[in-house]
């Protein structure tokens, strides 16, 4: 799928499902915010939360005192929500909209967090691409947490064929740049009743 046709494809969901509509739904991040205080990431440090469109991670980190965090999504309406959800804390975030398969970051970041984004690449450029960004912007000894569907996860997410991880492809997949910390499944239940199994990896900037 070109970037042209994700876009409009995300467009559509946000414009036809609510906020509790979609599968990744989750009103309590608490598996993000539990990196946060795993490696005890300070307030000050540079965040950026890839794909984070409307999700409640940014919500949960304004509360918790952090001052530079950037959002990227692809799709404008997505951020918009988030931005009206936030009221006049949303001009405290900043807000990129851009396909993260072919993404300039305009800075660097201390703590990189992908939640359901990275899985949606499938060809070998766009994931290329990905993992080439990520080493560009961030600092050497910062972290990068990426969580996806694991190989016991879909296959298939709003209408897209996503990109399955074990730990050991996860692994290679960023080894030229980052040393795994680790890995670890977890079941995350959608508002349908569902069961979607993810696999979240921790790496570390050499």
């Amino acid at each position: 799928m070109d970037s042209l046709d994700r876009k409009a494809h995300w467009e559509n969901i946000y414009t036809k499902k609510k906020l509790t509509e979609v599968s990744w739904y989750q009103p309590s991040p608490d598996t993000s915010l539990h990196f946060f205080d795993h490696f005890k990431v300070p307030t000050s440090a540079k965040i950026i939360d890839v794909g984070g469109g409307d999700s409640f991670l940014v919500d949960h980190l304004v509360e918790r005192g952090y001052s530079d965090i950037t959002v990227v999504d692809i799709s404008p309406i997505a951020i918009e929500r988030a931005k009206k959800r936030l009221g006049d804390k949303a001009k405290w975030i900043k807000w990129i909209i851009a396909d993260i398969s072919d993404f300039t970051s305009p800075e660097t970041y201390d703590f990189w967090h992908d939640r359901a984004a990275f899985h949606f690449l499938n060809t070998e450029d766009e994931i290329s691409n990905y993992s080439a960004t990520a080493a560009k912007s961030l600092n050497s000894g910062s972290i990068m947490v990426i969580g996806s569907f694991s190989e016991e996860g879909p296959t298939r997410c709003s209408g897209i064929e996503i990109t399955q991880y074990s730990e050991e492809s996860m692994s290679k997949r960023f080894s030229s740049a980052f040393n795994k910390i680790d890995c670890f499944k977890i079941d995350h239940p959608t508002p349908f009743g569902t069961t979607q199994n993810f696999i979240f990896c921790t790496f570390i900037k050499s």
